[in-house]
């Protein structure tokens, strides 16, 4: 009797190390799906559509929605929707920010330039 006692408990054992094995495996999977949820939406937030950087690191090719016209002298501009098709091809610095200081300046200088040569060719 006192061998089958011990055999029922090896397996026992066995089976409690093989649910904690189970527990720690489930919840590093959630903690990825949940670490690549959230850095997809971070980039979502920030209206980049690729970031593909070079060999390097430094450079990165990054697409995103242009500024909404009528919200490039806001404090605050707002990104286009990606359905409308209106989208930036952007060679540069991998920390280029669409909504960032240096964006709003370069689109609101094309704005500028496009309204006067708008109204230069009527």
């Amino acid at each position: 009797m006192k061998g089958q006692c011990t055999i029922s408990r090896e397996k026992n054992v066995k089976g409690v190390k093989l649910m904690v094995q189970l527990k720690a495996l489930s919840a590093t999977v959630f903690l990825v799906q949940a670490f690549l949820l959230f850095s997809s939406l971070v980039w979502a937030a920030q209206g980049v559509i690729t970031k593909v950087p070079d060999s390097t690191g430094t450079f990165c090719h990054l697409k995103f929605p242009a500024i909404r016209e009528e919200s490039l002298f806001w404090d605050r501009p707002v990104l286009k929707d990606v359905s409308e098709g209106d989208i930036i091809d952007f060679y540069g610095p991998c920390d280029h920010e669409p909504l960032g200081k240096e964006e709003i300046q370069r689109q609101k200088a094309d704005l500028l330039r496009e309204r006067r040569r708008a109204h230069g060719s009527d």
